[in-house]
């Protein structure tokens, strides 16, 4: 027995063994990984030389995995982004629609039950309604959207031989009035005008809905508007006569943080 013990290796080895071979864990990776748990390596992990750091702090942001597409492709995500931006465009009272997120906003709605429709009555006949009714529409809402992209493309190269990313601001406004008179058509029973009234629609949506849903990236929407979001209560400032401005809370602030 006492011979036994003479031939395990000190506690201090037998840390660099496990730190270093991750054999006990079963793995070299997994223990590679404790291992720098267990050093501290963790909290030592510095960000990429050419990764943009915060003005503010100098440090790296956190990577936003909610700006990932869901339903468009690449270049459908472009043309959403390029249409959002002049519908609601940066100036200087604030982001536009591309910095505020509203083509993600966009392709997360398509692709879950609202794109598809999946809550309303569906069934014909399917009839041209009063312009004060819209459309009735056979087709999905997220394949109109994807239509109504292609619609705008298709007119671009018709009128300036470019796509519609490829044109200027005015060419880019002149295309969206287009279809917003109607002079677009997306596709039969469908008008550029019940498209664009989509599209506009959507776009305040991405503005002013709560990060959550993908868009208002920091609430800077809400920002701009001194509108105070998601807060619990309003106890502290009801009984105020002048307006007071509040920092706006997403329902993200309300998760609980034990």
């Amino acid at each position: 027995m006492a011979e036994q013990q003479k031939e395990q290796p000190p506690s201090g080895s037998r840390r660099q063994f496990l730190k270093y071979s991750g054999t006990a864990i079963g793995g070299l990776v997994v223990g590679g990984v404790i291992g720098g748990a267990i050093t501290g390596g963790f909290n030592k992990k510095k960000p990429a030389a050419n990764a943009p750091t915060s003005p503010q702090t100098g440090t790296q942001p956190a990577a936003d995995y909610n700006h990932a597409t869901m339903y468009f492709n690449q270049r459908q995500l472009q043309i959403t982004q390029a249409a959002t931006e002049r519908i609601f465009p940066k100036d200087d009272n604030g982001p536009g629609a591309n910095d505020l997120g509203v083509a993600y906003y966009i392709d997360h709605q398509l692709a879950g039950h609202w794109g598809f429709n999946a809550r309303e009555y569906r069934m014909g006949p399917f009839v041209k309604g009063e312009a004060t009714q819209g459309d009735y529409q056979s087709i999905n809402r997220n394949e109109v959207f994807l239509l109504g992209l292609t619609a705008i493309d298709n007119a671009s190269q018709k009128k300036y031989q470019k796509g519609f990313t490829d044109l200027a601001d005015e060419e880019k406004d002149a295309i969206l009035t287009s279809l917003e008179k109607g002079d677009i058509e997306v596709i039969n029973g469908i008008t550029g005008k019940s498209f664009f009234d989509l599209l506009r629609n959507m776009t305040l949506e991405g503005v002013y809905a709560d990060p959550l849903y993908g868009g208002n990236v920091n609430m800077e929407g809400w920002k701009m508007r001194n509108y105070p979001g998601n807060q619990m209560s309003y106890a502290k400032i009801v009984g105020e006569d002048a307006f007071a401005k509040t920092n706006p809370l997403s329902l993200h602030d309300h998760l609980a943080t034990h």
